[in-house]
């Protein structure tokens, strides 16, 4: 068996897989809290990520023999600056990937314009290097004291292993790696005011990183020769649990945020639209990633604010893409509840609506916000196409992947099909233990991979493309109105 660990910012995931990568069982820990002390800060402590991976491990140990268990490896949430001493003691609570103290660190970082080519991506309060140089600049006693700056994920691989290692994937989002080049930037390091002993030693994701300690192995019943792999950042690992690996295949993620990823064969970029590039989680390949902070939570937003449901969304949406010719007198929705990131990179534009006249009512205005959301994805895709990267062929995942005539509409405004596959919740748990079962059994991606299996195609309706593609380029100037 081989044992995937996913470590979400809201609560952890382990998944076992058998020898043909069929789920064996699938366990989830309590809620883990957050901390807020003040406006744009958000913070993690290490320690309830142990007791995460405490009770996680008791439940599989209640059912399964955990000595069976090969191989581990981890998926988690990307940026987090955990900071350690010489003794391995956490010195401050992780300041996590939604961050976003470190605005003016940002932009003493990028003062240098080479970080951008070497790291392929703008500088943003969410990546770790910034909030190290913001602990610089406001905690130096803390500061001086760290030995390493570990990821969250890779915290866990300390307290498991007792070793100090990063996959590529998740060591792109710390704005220190020379992502072209795979290896830890001096330039970048420098510019944080970091020294590259204080990183950790960089592996594949498929690679080994060591073993379990034996006091952990005892703890817990596994074998004391349970090897550890490197894993992956969590939009890497879920990809993995997707089968996508090769360039060509991409998901479209319809969850909280909004995100669209896709392998490439080669290092691309396009900063100046807030894309990020990264490494992936598998060797010699890169990823592309366009975010979206507010897709879905403008929904659940909409629904609290009005008392509505997703009944009544789904109804008048449909009622909408039925009557095309009611399209046209609709109002416009800004999707930025919290800022936003591709492609326009400002955390302080805030959503709105537009156009609104004595015929707007509740049923145009649910429309817009669909449409609304809508037209951001495809700003999203937009971007995404200018680095040249190949998109044949897009899975929509998540949440809203469940909402037909949503889809319908993505399709039509971006002017291709889309793909329907049965992803799950736990895609990147799956993707984790995916990594765990490679680097085991020293297999490539395609000799372990394979494109998802689509269960349902929906197609695109150009008479709709029409009417869509003249709103969105209308819509597209509200927001340079607004800066």
């Amino acid at each position: 068996m081989y044992l995937g660990i996913d470590l979400g910012t809201s609560s952890m995931k382990c998944l076992l897989i058998g020898e043909e990568q069929e789920l064996i069982k699938s366990v989830s820990s309590d809620e883990i809290p957050l901390t807020s002390l003040h406006s744009g800060w958000s913070e993690q402590d290490p320690r309830h990520w142990i007791e995460a991976l405490n009770q996680c491990l008791m439940k599989l140990k209640a059912d399964i023999n955990l000595k069976l268990i090969k191989s581990i490896s981890f998926s988690g949430h990307m940026h987090g600056a955990t900071c350690i001493n010489k003794n391995n003691e956490v010195l401050r609570p992780c300041m996590m990937w939604n961050d976003t103290r470190s605005h003016q660190e940002c932009k003493e970082i990028m003062s240098n314009s080479s970080v951008l080519d070497i790291s392929g991506n703008i500088a943003m309060p969410g990546f770790t290097a910034p909030k190290v140089l913001w602990l610089k600049h406001n905690e130096q006693k803390i500061f001086d004291q760290i030995h390493k700056v570990l990821l969250p994920k890779d915290y866990l691989r300390l307290y498991l292993t007792g070793e100090y290692f990063s996959d590529l994937s998740d060591a792109a989002g710390t704005y220190w790696l020379d992502v072209g080049k795979r290896k830890w930037s001096s330039e970048l390091l420098e510019a944080s005011s970091m020294q590259l002993d204080q990183m950790p030693t960089l592996c594949e994701g498929t690679e080994q990183t060591g073993i379990l300690k034996k006091e952990v192995a005892d703890q817990y019943g596994f074998d004391v020769s349970c090897k550890v792999y490197g894993g992956a950042g969590d939009n890497a690992a879920a990809a993995v649990g997707l089968g996508l690996h090769e360039e060509g295949d991409a998901s479209l993620s319809l969850g909280t945020s909004g995100v669209i990823f896709g392998s490439t064969n080669n290092f691309l970029k396009n900063y100046d639209d807030a894309i990020h590039s990264f490494c992936h989680c598998l060797p010699n390949t890169w990823h592309l990633m366009s975010v979206m902070l507010s897709c879905t939570s403008n929904i659940n937003w909409f629904k609290e604010t009005f008392d509505s449901s997703i009944d009544e969304i789904t109804e008048n949406l449909s009622k909408f893409l039925n009557e095309k010719n009611t399209i046209s007198n609709a109002p416009y929705f800004l999707p930025y509840l919290t800022g936003e990131r591709t492609p326009i990179n400002d955390p302080h534009v805030r959503a709105s609506f537009h156009q609104m006249g004595i015929d707007s009512n509740r049923s145009s205005l649910i429309y817009a916000l669909i449409e609304g959301i809508s037209f951001g994805l495809n700003n999203n895709y937009q971007a995404l196409s200018k680095t040249g990267m190949k998109l044949e062929n897009i899975y929509a995942i998540g949440g809203g992947s469940k909402n037909e005539s949503w889809l319908k509409l993505l399709a039509s405004i971006l002017n291709r099909n889309l793909s329907l596959t049965d992803a799950s919740d736990a895609m990147a748990a799956f993707g984790a233990a995916r990594i765990a079962f490679m680097g085991f059994n020293n297999l490539k991606p395609n000799e372990a991979l394979s494109s998802p299996k689509v269960i349902k195609t929906i197609e695109k309706d150009p008479s709709l493309f029409e009417i869509l593609n003249e709103r969105f380029q209308i819509w597209n100037k509200f927001y340079i109105r607004n800066e």
